[in-house]
């Protein structure tokens, strides 16, 4: 019987292998080594040594640990397991070998400490994060410390100490506004602590909008002979009902008007336009709007646009591009036909609501995910699964050759879905929503896309319902109000709630989407391999490090353009992109150029591959030996796949033997 049963098994394995979709190994080519290795140590507080040592990392499964006792005990330990270990007060250095699910491993070591000595010297760090003024960053030293435990907010009676390692930074976000005490302990490893506070203002700049709904009618004051009221909407015809702001002018002085005192100052690092809605009987009539310094007047910016009047309810924008964001303001002031003396009555009443804030510029977008690329690695869960495939149904809106396939298997979970990871973070700060277009055998069911950090401590989620059947369409979600975080992941549950039946649905073009001004995107800065250089009419060119790193240009390397003696008034270069210049969502391009001379001619040109479309900008240099910016306005541009960057300098004069020099290429609006 063993003989038979071994013989069955060895057809087996060369049935299994003949199968040629079986000896797929390429996922065994793209592995790596288990990554972020660490130890966490959990030291008992009864003096008696005991740590439970518990390692963690991307990509492992199993782990050996030495525990740097000189024991020859080796802990081996799965992923999410621990090992305990006694020890002596001292200090050790633990090596841990992380192995992946491939065999791959990585070495790390990292220090225990077992002290039952009090902490001495203990000093706290705590800082407000640069990208969310929200969220601090604690750290601290304390000699013989084994480790921490930090409490964010010590007027919270039920707060939970958060642990921190030595060496380790753990972070917290606040709530809200306002004065706040934090408390470190450090631990001996023993019974011995010492405690320590420091205190932390958070004080945030505020993003409108305001509905007057909720506005404390308080800090809405009228002056000069206009009043300020808080009032229904009289005209639903042009709006919903709801509660607007009201008032009504009626002299004495030509300035009368009001103004509105928020908690704190408006936040303009990225909504530079400011849009309302207002009501006006006067036909032609000026709005002012005046931003002031909540305790210096002498601090302020103030801009007028016409209204189109005619007692109906229009949308106004105002832009304060211009602002200086290193001022604060936190008074908004407006005035209705400044400099007449109103007489009341109905010709001199207004109506203002929804005072919010919005970027300047024009509608704008970035692809996250088309999948006509590498395909991202999908994770699955709850019993759905990915894969990318030619696009089932090539029509409507979406006509593009592949896209991602999503099945909810029979009997898969409610919350089945799956995810991929993003190279870089998401701009939310630029792109307030995400579309995705998607395909689905069924109308009105529920579609989440959700958003996760990289360790899923930071999430934000969206449900959406999709309309039609058996065809393409577009879905937004609104992610404006997600809270600050690196968003790595994107997150996709097709009929959320409900359990799968076998369907199958599609989605495409996972896109960001704005209202705003794109940031410059650089196409060239010299600093990995040099660009191919076709030189022309007696000039060349050449990388080289930069020759005066200074002032707008510090730069390590720089491009450097030579025109020889006598040679052409033409005399130029070019070097191909890699893929076409977008002048679609940029309407310029900028470089960072260093020349000799001012005054001189720079000459940009750009050619499609065989320039047979072409289009060419002059400017001229303003300074001589030093590094300036010039932007060459391309909106003029016929619509070409653009693939090669022409310069000139110079442009018009025999070479001389002169040397130029370039840098930072980038499309800008």
């Amino acid at each position: 019987m063993k003989t038979l049963k071994y013989l069955i098994s060895f057809v087996l394995v060369l049935f299994v292998s003949c199968d040629p979709d079986n000896n797929d190994l390429s996922f065994v080519e793209s592995a790596q080594s288990p990554t972020d290795i660490s130890l966490a140590f959990e030291i008992s507080q009864d003096n008696s040594g005991l740590v439970s040592i518990t390692p963690n990392g991307m990509g492992a499964v199993t782990y050996n640990i030495d525990l740097g006792d000189g024991s020859e005990v080796q802990a081996s330990v799965k992923q999410g397991e621990s090992y305990e270990h006694v020890y002596s007060e001292g200090t050790y250095s633990l090596t841990v070998e992380a192995i992946g699910i491939t065999g791959l491993k990585n070495v790390v070591t990292q220090d225990l400490v077992v002290s039952f000595k009090a902490p001495e010297n203990l000093v706290i760090d705590a800082q407000i994060d640069s990208a969310n003024p929200f969220q601090v960053n604690v750290s601290a030293t304390a000699d013989f410390a084994a480790s921490f435990e930090v409490y964010f907010d010590t007027s919270n009676p039920d707060e939970v100490a958060t642990p921190m390692q030595l060496g380790e930074t753990v972070s917290f976000e606040y709530p809200a506004v306002g004065d706040y005490t934090i408390k470190v302990v450090a631990l001996s490893g023993g019974a011995e602590s010492t405690e320590g506070t420091t205190d932390i203002t958070i004080n945030v700049p505020v993003e409108l909008p305001i509905g007057f709904e909720v506005f404390d009618a308080s800090k809405y004051i009228g002056f000069g002979g206009a009043t300020a009221e808080i009032v229904d909407n009289p005209d639903t015809s042009g709006k919903p009902a709801g509660i607007v702001a009201k008032t009504e002018k009626n002299g004495p002085e030509v300035w009368a008007g009001n103004v509105i005192i928020l908690s704190s100052p408006i936040d303009f690092s990225n909504k530079k336009v400011i849009n309302l809605d207002i009501w006006s009987p006067r036909a032609g009539g000026k709005f002012l709007m005046k931003l002031e310094n909540l305790n210096d007047p002498g601090i302020f910016i103030e801009k007028e646009v016409t209204l189109e009047g005619n007692s109906t309810w229009e949308n106004v924008d105002i832009d304060f591009s211009d602002v200086d964001t290193s001022q604060s303001y936190q008074k908004i002031v407006w005035f209705f036909d400044i400099g007449t003396v109103g007489s009341g009555g109905a010709d001199w009443t207004f109506y203002l609501d929804n005072i919010k804030q919005d970027f300047a510029g024009v509608p704008i977008a970035q692809m996250i995910q088309d999948f006509e690329g590498a395909a991202p690695t999908f994770t699955n869960f709850g019993g759905a699964g990915v894969e990318v495939i030619a696009n089932p149904d090539a029509s409507g809106i979406n006509t593009s050759a592949n896209v991602a396939a999503l099945t909810k298997s029979n009997g898969s979970e409610v919350w089945a879905g799956s995810f991929f990871e993003t190279g870089a973070p998401i701009d939310l700060a630029t792109f307030g929503s995400i579309n995705v277009k998607t395909w689905s055998p069924k109308a009105g069911i529920t579609v989440k896309l959700k958003l996760e950090n990289a360790d899923a401590s930071v999430t934000y989620e969206v449900d959406q319902t999709t309309t039609v059947a058996d065809a393409w369409e577009n879905i937004l979600f609104d992610f404006s109000e997600a809270p600050a975080g690196n968003y790595m992941r994107v997150v996709l549950f097709f009929d959320f709630g409900t359990a799968g039946d076998g369907s199958t649905y599609y989605y495409d073009d996972v896109e960001l989407k704005g209202t705003g001004q794109l940031p410059p995107l650089g196409f060239q800065d010299f600093e990995g391999a040099a660009p191919t250089f076709t030189n022309f009419g007696g000039a060349g060119v050449e990388v080289i490090a930069n020759p005066d790193a200074s002032g707008i240009n510090t730069s390590a390397n720089v491009a450097a353009l030579t025109k020889s003696n006598g040679s052409e008034v033409w005399a130029g270069s070019f070097f191909e992109v890699g893929t076409p210049l977008d002048l679609t969502s940029y309407t310029s391009i900028s470089v960072k150029t260093w020349s000799p001379k001012a005054g001189i001619t720079v000459k940009l040109k750009l050619e499609n591959v065989d320039a047979s479309v072409t289009h060419e900008v002059d400017l001229t240099t303003t300074v001589a030996d030093g590094w300036e910016t010039l932007t060459y306005d391309f909106s003029a541009a016929p619509v070409a796949d653009y693939m090669r960057v022409v310069i000139f300098f110079d442009f018009g004069t025999a070479g001389d033997g002169s040397s130029y020099y370039y840098d930072d290429f980038a499309l800008t609006n």
